[in-house]
């Protein structure tokens, strides 16, 4: 009985992603007690500006859990949660950092589910920022909050290798998984006070670019690696394109599918320059090839690479910009 005294915490939730999303799901099958779940406020997406609802706020919702979508913790948000009488609070990509008010209220505190090995990469997209500089080990973290951005105590940790196939999609899918295993094994201890949190090593600290839709724009004179890193990193949003003037117009290209050859070939060609490469379509980089594979011109449907140079025969031969 003693082991299993964490299922009768008043456990609030505190998340908007997939990512949060499978979480709270592993939570509620472990029998957990989720009093409620705070998600950010539905945003419109899209061209035609349709209002989205959170992964969280729609699980949430399918098992009747109540939801609270403060736009910000002022007093009335505040009260919502202490309302709920919270013994514990779980937090994992919710998206905004908590009051004082709102992380002394749960007498266990708030613990944050951080996909990196903090300290580093604090804030958001840690996923995103291990692949964008070509980490081969990443991890996950439990620790507590405070009010500042990702520089709680840690309570656990656990290491993972990135490994060459790995993009955002598929690490966040294992992340998720060595995230819940985490969790589920570290609760328990530390409700039974069985855990000395760790100060963090301040000194180790890196911080997170915030990935935006421009982001994702290639520039060749970076090395082939490094592209090939951006690539994985913001598969499959936001991508990654890059432009071609075609003769008095500028194509945007979005770059669905790509492969990396380190070497440069036996042949010169400019930084930039498309080029038939046996049966592909490379572009030069400043070290490397980047080898096209699957490529979508802005308001068509993908192709192929070679599709696509046939259809426009100034494409190999050109400059991307």
């Amino acid at each position: 009985m003693e082991q299993n005294k964490h299922i009768k915490l008043r456990t609030v939730f505190m998340g908007t992603s997939d990512f949060a999303k499978e979480i709270l799901e592993a939570l509620l099958k472990n029998d957990y007690n989720i009093v409620g779940v705070f998600t950010k406020p539905d945003s419109k997406v899209g061209r035609k500006q349709e209002i989205s609802e959170s992964p969280v706020k729609k699980f949430a919702m399918e098992k009747d859990i109540p939801v609270f979508q403060p736009e910000k913790f002022n007093e009335d948000a505040i009260s919502e949660f202490k309302n709920l009488k919270p013994d514990l609070a779980i937090v994992a990509a919710y998206g905004r950092l908590l009051p004082k008010k709102v992380l002394e209220a749960p007498g266990l505190g708030c613990l944050n589910v951080h996909p990196s090995l903090l300290p580093k990469f604090r804030g958001p997209s840690p996923i995103q920022n291990a692949l964008l500089v070509g980490e081969k080990v990443t991890g996950t973290t439990i620790m507590l909050l405070d009010e500042g951005m990702d520089t709680g105590d840690i309570l656990s940790q656990e290491s993972i290798r990135i490994e060459d196939y790995d993009n955002a999609e598929t690490l966040s899918k294992k992340l998720s998984e060595l995230s819940i295993h985490l969790l589920l094994e570290t609760v328990p201890f530390w409700v039974r006070r069985k855990i000395e949190p760790k100060k963090q090593n301040e000194s180790d600290a890196t911080l997170c670019q915030l990935i935006e839709r421009e982001d994702g724009r290639i520039i060749w004179e970076q090395d082939a690696a490094s592209i090939n890193d951006k690539y994985r990193a913001l598969y499959p949003w936001p991508g990654i394109f890059t432009f071609w003037k075609n003769k008095d117009s500028v194509l945007r290209l979005k770059l669905l599918k790509i492969q990396l050859q380190k070497n440069n070939p036996a042949t010169h060609h400019e930084t930039g320059e498309v080029f038939e490469l046996g049966e592909m379509i490379g572009v030069q980089t400043i070290k490397g090839v980047i080898i096209l594979e699957e490529i979508q011109p802005e308001g068509k449907k993908a192709m192929s690479a070679k599709d696509f140079a046939n259809g426009y025969p100034g494409f190999v031969g050109g400059i991307l910009i």
